[in-house]
């Protein structure tokens, strides 16, 4: 395990990206690519309840340190191929919980950019798998399919746009509309999908196969 790196103020998210995972029920996290290893700068309570792992222990460290002597080195390597390619990627891994404790774990890393278009942070979220009911993975993946098709055309542009890491004023110009419609439809979204943060948006939709 590599050792920890040292966090400093200026290392850590805008509020408004903290936002993103504060309120989630989802185990979930931000990590800072600009730092060496990108190593996580937040964490939401969800994820210090899910690992076991203190907040002080989390913070600095690669989210590696949930791997373990049976988790399969293709996956990690997915999920580091994902990180290179700036593209999110969902994959289901076992992981370990401080206590030694194994879980089937599926891992979501998506990216996201500020305003001038360069990767700032990485979102990562975690959801536990009963390893003996493995079809609950599938039909995670089966329910989101059938919210997003529920969606208008220009909803479901909007939200592609928002797993992507685009902020509003990314996606009002690749939409050609106005930032403030493309707010009125991130609120909708919100609303139609049911979820409570942005995390879980950014979820659902990459679930979705968006």
């Amino acid at each position: 395990m590599k050792k920890q790196i040292a966090i400093t103020r200026s290392d850590l998210p805008a509020a408004s990206v903290m936002g993103l995972i504060e309120h989630s029920p989802i185990a979930s996290v931000v990590s800072n690519p600009r730092l060496p290893d990108n190593p996580i700068v937040a964490a939401n309570d969800a994820f210090v309840e899910l690992t076991g792992y203190d907040r002080d222990f989390i913070i600095g460290r690669n989210c590696r340190f949930l791997s373990g002597e049976e988790t399969k080195p293709w996956l990690t390597e997915e999920i580091r191929r994902g990180v290179r390619q700036q593209k999110s990627v969902l994959v289901e891994i076992l992981n370990y919980k401080k206590d030694g404790t194994p879980f089937q774990n599926a891992v979501l890393v998506a990216p996201l950019f500020d305003e001038e278009g360069e990767l700032e942070y990485f979102l990562g979220s975690q959801v536990e798998i009963d390893a003996d009911v493995p079809t609950l993975a599938k039909a995670r993946r089966v329910r989101a399919v059938e919210i997003v098709k529920s969606l208008s055309k220009r909803q479901r542009e909007v939200l592609q746009f928002i797993a992507k890491g685009l902020l509003n004023k990314q996606i009002a110009h690749e939409l050609n509309l106005s930032e403030r419609t493309v707010k009125m439809h991130r609120s909708i979204l919100m609303k139609r999908l049911d979820v409570p943060s942005a995390a879980d948006m950014v979820r659902l939709a990459v679930e979705a196969g968006m």
